[in-house]
């Protein structure tokens, strides 16, 4: 017998209950061996904290793997399958790679190594896509040339994509908890319509992964007294991609007997890259910015999504709250037609984006913070107030290094006290 809707949550609450457990002992040990993430220039914390929340999210995971394992309710999935195995070595690699980051610091070469390792045992036990859907174009049906290929890719942008929003409390994993309980959802409606074999694992992993991130987020939301580290974020995008590879990569490809029929045949695609709308944007945007700077993709910056709400006035549970809610939004868009049977209305979620979006610009504190830089900027002098590009103000400083050529000049932009005049000292 095939498992229902309530197997499912079960197992979900398996690993949200053994998370939400483990993740206190879990912090008490990585305080008694300093395994802990020290403020930097990038960090919003002031105070060390550990960083190995990765450990308490595995173990709700294997915990809730075994369960399912016992549970009888689930023999399709595990009998004579060596795609669970696979999946639980290959989150064992991803876990040991991130783990060694957050206690030594391992360069990116070696990171990008356990990450292809990781997809190489996936491909090793079978957990890949069959197909793959071209916009536009046609299904592919993946050959065991590209297979290997295409498993890789999607391992590292999963992975990149959640370690890069991990930098605020609570952020990643709540983004992570709607995204994978929404694949979920679509995942179970695909079961019901016979569109998805009942051996698929697909299902499993995105309950288990949205219950690891459930019972991890009231350790993890501001003031978090503990992050996920490199060990979980690299945990949580396995899993993730396993999950949108076997649904998205498996679902069957020539049904047209449902309501949205183009809807059905893109939604393996679409699906999983909206619902991961948030981490997938902001890691297009990090490449970008990055690229035209000339840095390397491996440089860490302040660029992201969430520092620049923050920078726009939103405080730190605020900006978390509208990047949890614009991935809900999206994920509700995507599976409206698919849990309704009705084609989309596009209204209601437009005016939900342009609420956020005009929450998000008009909000108090964002005002209050552009009118005190405007009122900063008036009580500077009016030469300062001039572009440092234009002639006037060169030629202000100019003249300012000849009356005063001991002096080194300021920028602009300085935050320090006014030059001295002339002839006084410091």
């Amino acid at each position: 017998m095939s498992p229902g809707l309530g197997d499912y949550l079960l197992i979900g609450g398996v690993a949200a209950v053994v998370t939400f457990a483990t993740t206190p002992v879990v912090r008490r040990i990585a305080l008694a061996r300093d395994w802990v993430y020290e403020p930097n220039e990038r960090s919003v914390h002031t105070t060390p904290i550990p960083d190995v929340g990765g450990v308490a999210m595995l173990v709700g995971f294997l915990a809730a793997f075994l369960v399912a394992l016992l549970l009888g309710r689930f023999d399709t999935i595990f009998d004579e399958n060596s795609e669970p195995l696979g999946i639980v070595i290959a989150a064992l690699v991803v876990f040991a790679t991130g783990m060694l980051d957050d206690i030594r610091d391992m360069a990116p070469p070696g990171k990008v190594t356990g990450v292809v390792v990781a997809a190489i045992v996936l491909v090793w036990f079978g957990v890949t896509m069959f197909y793959f859907r071209v916009p536009f174009y046609d299904v592919l049906i993946l050959s065991s040339d590209w297979t290997p290929l295409v498993t890789v890719l999607w391992l590292l942008g999963m992975t990149q994509a959640i370690n890069l929003i991990d930098g605020l409390d609570g952020l990643a994993a709540g983004i992570v908890a709607i995204a994978s309980g929404s694949f979920f959802l679509y995942a179970n409606k695909l079961n019901d319509l016979g569109l998805l074999s009942d051996r698929n694992a697909g299902p499993l992993v995105a309950i288990i992964t949205a219950g690891m991130c459930i019972g991890f987020l009231p350790h993890n939301f501001n003031p978090a007294r503990i992050f996920m580290g490199d060990s979980g974020a690299f945990l949580l995008g396995l899993l993730l991609a396993v999950s949108t590879s076997l649904v998205g990569g498996r679902a069957d490809p020539n049904t047209q007997d449902h309501v949205g029929q183009t809807f059905f045949f893109f939604a393996p695609l679409v699906i999983p890259l909206l619902v991961l709308g948030v981490p997938i944007l902001d890691t297009l945007f990090a490449i970008v910015r990055r690229a035209t700077k000339r840095q390397a993709l491996d440089v860490a910056d302040k660029g992201h999504l969430h520092h620049r709400l923050m920078n726009l006035g939103h405080g730190h549970r605020r900006s978390v709250l509208i990047l949890w809610t614009w991935t809900a939004l999206l994920s509700g868009f995507v599976l409206y037609p698919v849990l309704t049977d009705e084609n989309p209305t596009y209204l209601p979620f437009g005016i939900g984006a342009l609420a956020i979006v005009l929450f998000t610009v008009l909000h108090p504190s964002v005002r209050r913070k552009r009118a005190e830089a405007v009122e900063a900027a008036l009580l500077r002098p009016a030469s300062e107030q001039l572009d440092p590009d234009r002639p006037e103000r060169r030629e202000i400083d100019e003249r300012r290094h000849k009356m005063s050529p001991g002096v080194e000049q300021i920028p602009p932009d300085s935050t320090v006290q006014e030059l001295p005049e002339p002839g006084h000292a410091d």
